[in-house]
């Protein structure tokens, strides 16, 4: 002991003499920030930062149990150029967004499932010095093409690697794991301890509705599950696996770290436990994957269990067609189907909920309309922000935990189901589909806008394709980036023409092929503009819409002379169905998306509107236009792909492309034309290719107006 004392007074004296030799100079202090709110506690040696208590959520805070309402985001794996398994997200980004999710008022994050180590990294510094900690529910995927194919969750090898997924991840939050690089999955080493901030667990995916029908045939006589910590009454197959999976994280986490926090696993409406008689959709309401099925037991029912779903009020149809919830009346004495939905699923639970997922996308396609106007699509972000708000104040009325928004950034690999037959499958990460709504369901946007579209001349690089010195239109010019393709006319600022005239410009993609327009130009489009009233049409014989739902599904009547005839640019929106309660035919519905928008489109003017596509000011004389690239059939523009020979290839046709051809005609209210391109002169639009996209993050409308509803609120 004495040798100890001696050693350490020396090493103090050494310590001091190093400190006399460097008085001189200035002493850095290396300070560490300890959190601004101590979370976790103890009961029995079992550590838990969060519990469900009665019908609340419960964190504890400073050495006390604080009720928590769950306002926050769900985050994805991908931004623009990546898909998700590539984990392309950098550290830096991680940084910034949760700054911007902090800043937004929110206290929550849910992922879907393991991220790189940048992400805990980053979280454990955001909360380090966060005055309000960011909290985490993280969830555990499952591979959805295996269940597709066995439709049998107990397989093996499936039930083996989802139980080693949910095994991994309680490392990765304890800051113990290592995970070795494999294709589609992140890696590396997991070193930041974020369990205290991690609130609960929500295993699983949306689940298929045949694959719990089947597993209910195949495993009938199952009976129930009763493990360490979860045990079943009255369940289903499909409702004792997941309860086996829920146990198997809960004994992990608790052998290995001592810990335990709340449980769930993911649901949807189509497996909720409500039958419904208006879904025209047998799949629909087919099978119940029943939340009130799975019980706690022994020390995790200290933190327990919850209910999670994700919930949207424009699909299953049922929403929209039963007046149980099309007549149902809100906390305003206004008619809400979504209110009316969770009441219902409020009254059939005996545990909490929470809404996992919640959302509008702030996009220019369309998929599903609401009666109210809550659109899966065609919603500007500053009608996003309004709807996703109004949601939010339900989801509180209703009595539930709170609500996941979906979702915080922008995702360039969605498809939807109305337009996923019109591109490149390969290449959506590198391009913006603005038609595709599941691509802009975020509050971060990355789209660039290159061009403001505003009547301003702020373009750079633009292609002068006709220039003129006589006349009122002077030049036309085409631009483009990952979302849009731009046009630019150039009038005379003194002639009044925008009110009387009429203008139409013409886009050739095939070569040799459309319709025949002032000589020999053949145009595969044509967009006519009559002040604020314009519309972008197809040529027939190109047109996808028609050749998908009339020539390959046999849906829409036949069309004369499409070689000849320009079509409205439509999207499906329902194909025709019988109401089973009542055997109401609803038929066939469509929408024109080819209809343009007059109005100010730069995201920095205070007049801005995210639907608008195209602006002329009178004061400048300049038009200016923004044309989807999907709308001209691109389905890779990245690579000059388009949409083929239709009649001859079929919906899959592909070509690949030179340029655009642009041309244009003035007509005149007082008589006569004046002409670009069309007098034997026609030139193309001609782009570089790209391997990976730029862009730019911008937090949208939307975002602003969520963070004062949050900021409003405990």
């Amino acid at each position: 002991m004495k040798k100890v004392i001696i050693a350490a007074i020396g090493l103090l004296l050494v310590l001091l003499g190093v400190w006399w030799i460097q008085a001189d100079k200035p002493v850095e202090f290396t300070i560490f920030n300890q959190p601004e709110v101590q979370v976790g506690t103890e009961k029995d040696g079992i550590s838990y930062s969060a519990r469900i208590a009665g019908e609340q959520f419960e964190v504890f805070e400073d050495g006390e149990w604080r009720e928590v309402t769950i306002k926050g985001v769900n985050l994805g794996m991908a931004k623009p150029g990546t898909f998700p398994g590539e984990a392309g997200i950098t550290r830096e980004e991680y940084d910034r967004w949760f700054e911007a999710i902090g800043e937004m008022n929110a206290n929550s994050i849910r992922v879907y499932t393991l991220h790189p180590p940048d992400f805990y990294e980053a979280l454990e510094q955001y909360n380090k010095k966060a005055d309000t900690p960011l909290y985490l529910f993280h969830g555990v995927w499952i591979d959805e093409e295996p269940l597709e194919e066995t439709k049998d969750a107990f397989t093996p090898e499936i039930t083996e690697r989802f139980q080693q997924e949910m095994k991994t991840i309680v490392d990765a939050v304890h800051g113990n794991a290592e995970v070795e690089q494999q294709p589609g999955h992140t890696y590396g080493k997991y070193k930041a301890d974020i369990s205290d901030y991690v609130i609960g667990w929500m295993a699983g995916i949306e689940w298929h509705p045949h694959m719990v029908q089947e597993m209910g045939m195949k495993y009938k006589d199952l009976g129930e599950y009763d493990g360490t910590f979860i045990k079943t009454e009255d369940a289903n197959p499909m409702e004792h696996w997941v309860a086996q999976q829920l146990d198997v994280l809960a004994v992990y986490e608790h052998e290995n770290y001592d810990s335990m926090r709340p449980l769930s696993f993911t649901n949807w409406v189509t497996t909720d436990n409500i039958d419904q008689p208006a879904e025209p959709s047998e799949q629909e309401d087919l099978a119940t994957v029943d939340p009130n099925h799975i019980e706690t037991k022994g020390e995790l029912a200290e933190p327990g269990i919850f209910a999670s779903y994700h919930v949207y009020p424009y699909y299953p149809d049922f929403l929209n067609l039963d007046e149980k919830y099309t007549e149902f009346i809100d906390h305003r004495g206004e008619k809400n189907n979504y209110a009316g939905y969770l009441r219902d699923l409020n009254e059939s639970h005996e545990m909490p909920i929470l809404i996992a997922e919640f959302g509008i996308p702030a996009s220019r396609g369309m998929t599903h309309r609401n009666p109210f106007g809550w659109n899966q699509g065609f919603i500007s972000e500053r009608e996003q922000g309004e709807i996703v708000s109004r949601l939010y104040e339900d989801i509180l009325e209703e009595e539930m935990l709170g609500g996941l928004v979906f979702t915080w950034q922008d995702e360039w690999f969605k498809r939807t189901w109305n337009t996923m037959e019109y591109d490149n499958p390969d290449e959506r990460p590198f391009w913006s589909n603005a038609q595709t709504n599941e691509q802009q369901f975020g509050l971060l946007s990355f789209d660039r806008h290159k061009i403001k579209v505003d009547g301003e001349d702020d373009w750079q690089e633009e292609m002068v394709l006709y220039e003129k010195s006589e006349g009122a239109i002077r030049s036309l010019s085409v631009d483009s980036d990952e979302r849009y393709v731009y046009v630019k006319a150039q009038f005379e600022p003194d002639e009044e023409w925008f009110a009387k005239d009429k203008l139409h410009f013409y886009f050739s993609v095939r070569e040799d092929e459309g319709i025949a327009v002032e000589d020999g130009f053949l145009a595969d489009f044509e967009l006519s503009i009559e002040g604020e009233d314009a519309a972008l049409r197809v040529a027939g014989d190109y047109d996808t819409f028609y050749y998908d739902y009339h020539n390959r599904l046999e849906m829409i009547p036949e069309e004369p002379a499409i070689e000849e005839n320009f079509h409205p640019i439509r999207l499906a929106l329902n194909k025709a169905f019988t109401r089973p309660d009542t055997g109401e035919e609803i038929p066939f519905e469509a929408y024109e998306t080819g209809l343009m928008r007059f109005g100010m489109a730069n995201p920095e003017h205070e007049d801005y509107d995210s639907l608008n596509d195209y602006y002329y000011s009178e004061e400048t004389g300049i038009l200016e236009i923004r044309v989807p690239w999907m709308m001209l059939n691109a389905k890779a523009p990245g690579k000059k792909e388009f949409t083929g020979d239709l009649q001859k290839d079929g919906i899959e046709a592909s070509s690949t492309v030179e340029g655009i051809g642009v041309a244009a005609i003035l007509e005149r209210a007082s008589g006569g034309e004046e002409m670009l391109g069309l007098e034997g002169d026609s030139k193309l639009y001609d782009w570089e290719t790209w391997q990976l996209p730029q862009s730019e993050e911008r937090l949208k409308q939307s975002y602003y107006i969520l963070q004062d509803l949050f900021g409003n609120m405990e």
